[in-house]
């Protein structure tokens, strides 16, 4: 048997007393948490501050009915971007939608579309730029309620629908109920 270098100590024989000791403490840890108790637990939650209503969402492009005359092929959403552009909390969606061709470049419209309250399906409520305009919109947004959009066209009738030799941005503004088309500072055509 080897022998500790380190002489016993007296804390590691066991007394009665130690026992006395731990005994109390444990007595007195369950003495103490009958008295202190946390809250009764409900199913409920608890009223927090009150808050607006959680914003609307914005309008989905499916089911809409798009005033694109497509034929066969059905009208193919390409880009869209929301925000609320009339001021009323409500946010729209702005969509670029052209026919899904098998073949080419068709060409674009931008259309502005709003849901109802109670209303499962949005519908267009402003055509932006209209397809017979022969645009290709690149880009869209909305920044602080305003719409914005680059896109490609063309500078005569006579310029082949396979290369647009006109770049342009325009943006538009609902104001006196209706939207307002600008050109943004520094725009220039190519």
């Amino acid at each position: 048997m080897q022998h500790s270098a380190v002489p016993e100590l007296a804390h590691t024989h066991t007394r009665p007393i130690h026992w006395l000791a731990t005994a109390t403490a444990v007595a007195g840890v369950v003495a103490l948490s009958s008295v202190v108790q946390p809250g009764s637990a409900t199913a409920a939650q608890t009223p927090g501050p009150r808050t607006a209503s959680a914003p609307a969402a914005a309008p989905a492009t499916t089911g809409v009915d798009f005033p694109l005359e497509c034929g066969p092929v059905r009208a193919l959403v390409q880009r869209k971007a929301t925000g609320d552009l009339d001021g009323d909390g409500r946010p729209e969606t702005v969509a670029v939608v052209h026919c899904d061709a098998p073949m080419g470049t068709p060409p674009d419209a931008l259309y502005v579309l709003t849901r109802a309250a109670g209303e499962k399906t949005a519908r267009v409520v402003a055509t932006l730029i209209d397809p017979q305009e022969r645009r290709t919109v690149t880009r869209v947004s909305v920044v602080d309620g305003t719409v914005r959009a680059s896109f490609l066209g063309y500078s005569t009738a006579d310029v082949p629908s396979c290369c647009p030799d006109v770049k342009d941005t325009a943006q538009w503004r609902w104001k006196d109920d209706r939207f307002v088309r600008s050109t943004p500072a520094g725009a220039h055509s190519v």
